[in-house]
C-alpha cells in the first residue's frame, strides 16, 4: 500500500470512486425539493429493504400479526442511488438523510422518527408490545439495541464497504473490520449458545435490529463474503437466524420495498395486507 500523508486541511474529493460515490458529500441537507407520497394509514414509512430498512417493517408486520390494527402503514420506496434521500420533504422528516424514516399522522401535529433502532423503541412502546415492561429485562433489550447500533457500522460502512465496495482491495482496513466482524459473530455466538433469542426466551426488538445484518451475514453471504468470514462455525447465530426467518411476519418484512432479486422476494412499495398476494 502507498503511504498517504494526510493535507493539512481535508477537501472533498469527489472522484475517490468507489459504489455509492456519487451520492455520498459532506454536507447535510435537501438537494433538492421533492414532495413525498402520503398514503391511506397513521403510519407512513419511507424506506428501501436495506438492513436498517427491514428491521422496521419486520416489526411492523410483527406488529400486525399480533392483531395490532393501529400498526397498518403504508411503505414508500426511497431509492437511494437516484438521491431520493435527498429530496426536501425527506429531509423534513430524517434531516441525516438516511433511511428508514417514519411520519406518524396518528399525533396531532404528525410525530417524525428517524434512526431505525429509534423507530423500533417508538412503535414497540407505542404498541406495547416486542419491548420488555421488567426494568431488568428492558434493560437486557436495550442494550442489545444499542450494541447493535454501535457493532453494525463495523460490518456495513467498514468491513462490506472495503471488502465489496472499495475502489481497490486494501489489506490493512479488510484485515481490520473482518477481525472486528468476527468478534460480534463469536460474542452473538457465545450468547445464544444459552439463549433461544438474544435476551432469552421471548424474541424482542432487539432480534429484529440484529438479524437483518448478522443473520444476512450468516445465511444470505452479504457482500460475498461469507466463506472469507467462515460463517458457518457460528452455529448458534446460524440456528437463531433461521428460526427467525422462518416467522411469517418475517417472509413478509423482508419484501417491503425490495425492488431488487426474484420476483417472489419483492413488494417495492405496501399499502395494504392485500399486497403479498
Amino acid at each position: 500500500m502507498s503511504k498517504y500523508r494526510p493535507p493539512q486541511v481535508w477537501t472533498f474529493n469527489t472522484e475517490s470512486g468507489g459504489q455509492f460515490a456519487n451520492i455520498n458529500k459532506p454536507t447535510a441537507g435537501a438537494q433538492q425539493e421533492r414532495t413525498l407520497p402520503v398514503g391511506r394509514h397513521p403510519l407512513q414509512l419511507y424506506s428501501l429493504a436495506t438492513p436498517n430498512g427491514v428491521k422496521v417493517t419486520i416489526l411492523l408486520e410483527e406488529l400486525l400479526a399480533l392483531g395490532h390494527e393501529g400498526a397498518e402503514y403504508d411503505a414508500h420506496l426511497i431509492r437511494v442511488n437516484e438521491g431520493e434521500q435527498f429530496g426536501s420533504n425527506f429531509v423534513a422528516i430524517n434531516p441525516n438523510s438516511k433511511i428508514p424514516a417514519l411520519l406518524d399522522h396518528s399525533t396531532s401535529p404528525p410525530t417524525r422518527v428517524f434512526e431505525s433502532d429509534a423507530i423500533l423503541v417508538y412503535l414497540a412502546e407505542k404498541f406495547g408490545a416486542f419491548i420488555p415492561q421488567d426494568s431488568s429485562a428492558r434493560a437486557e433489550c436495550l442494550s442489545w439495541l444499542m450494541w447493535q447500533m454501535g457493532a453494525g457500522p463495523f460490518l456495513g460502512g467498514g468491513f462490506g464497504h472495503f471488502y465489496a465496495y472499495a475502489p481497490e482491495k486494501w489489506e490493512y482496513p479488510i484485515n481490520r473490520y473482518a477481525m472486528k466482524v468476527k468478534r460480534q459473530l463469536d460474542l452473538l455466538d457465545k450468547n445464544l449458545a444459552e439463549r433461544a433469542y438474544l435476551c432469552g426466551d421471548e424474541y424482542n426488538i432487539s432480534d429484529m435490529a440484529v438479524y437483518p445484518w448478522y443473520g444476512a451475514a450468516v445465511l444470505h453471504n452479504i457482500y460475498d463474503a461469507a466463506e472469507f468470514l467462515d460463517v458457518a462455525s457460528y452455529k448458534n447465530v446460524v440456528r437463531w437466524a433461521k428460526e427467525i426467518e422462518e416467522r411469517p411476519a418475517v417472509k413478509r418484512g423482508r419484501r417491503v420495498n425490495r425492488s431488487w432479486g426474484p420476483e417472489e422476494t419483492r413488494l417495492p412499495e405496501r399499502h395494504d395486507a392485500s399486497d403479498f398476494d
